[in-house]
């Protein structure tokens, strides 16, 4: 107990082991994971007191107060409501025991510090997460052209010189077509799952 508790005090908790997928089962994270909506475990990083897991679907971070009580608090931030921005990988120095990967998902930012020994796994991490950041900010600029489009289309056709049954019936059409397209758009440009993205760079 008392070593514990002086690991704690001195950050030791806090340097994180990357997990490899035979012992996920093993982690506490995997309980949370929602199997029966095919989600996938694809990185998981674990410190004495905390779980950061990374799936197809979301980041689910099992938050422990400290090293030393086995109170757990679960936040699961899926990627379609939480961007991820800011991706930062801070290499260790000569005598740094640690590196460290930064990320913000919506307005919450993470630091987690892991074992400098498996830079090469974090720096897989690196590239899924700065990908799925691009796309979702290219998705961002596209879903907001689609909005602006339709915006410009009910404007013009307001200022139309027409009959009023005409431009209510008019009106109604591009109303109908609007919902369809932002729908397609949407589906289109509104990704929840990334497991290709993280298929692509986390080399398990």
């Amino acid at each position: 107990m008392l070593k514990k508790i002086a690991s704690d005090a001195l950050g030791l908790s806090d340097i994180g082991k990357i997990i490899g997928p035979e012992d996920y089962d093993k982690t506490d994270a995997d309980d949370y994971i929602r199997h029966e909506d095919d989600e996938k475990i694809y990185f998981l990083i674990k410190t004495k007191a905390d779980e950061y897991c990374f799936t197809n679907l979301a980041f689910v971070h099992v938050d422990g107060e400290n090293a030393v009580t086995s109170k757990r608090l679960l936040k699961r931030h899926p990627y379609a409501q939480h961007k991820i921005s800011g991706v930062m990988l801070e290499t260790a120095g000569r005598v740094d025991l640690d590196v460290e990967i930064k990320f913000t998902l919506g307005n919450q930012a993470y630091s987690i510090d892991v074992d400098k020994k498996q830079i090469d796994k974090l720096n897989d991490l690196y590239k899924a997460l700065v990908y799925i950041s691009e796309i979702t900010h290219e998705n961002g600029i596209m879903m907001e052209m689609a909005a602006q489009s339709l915006d410009r289309a009910g404007t013009v056709l307001q200022n139309m010189r027409s009959s009023q049954t005409t431009l209510s019936d008019e009106y109604k059409k591009l109303t109908e077509f609007g919902f369809s397209w932002m729908e397609s758009a949407r589906e289109k440009y509104h990704d929840k799952d990334f497991g290709e993205v993280f298929e692509k760079y986390i080399n398990n």
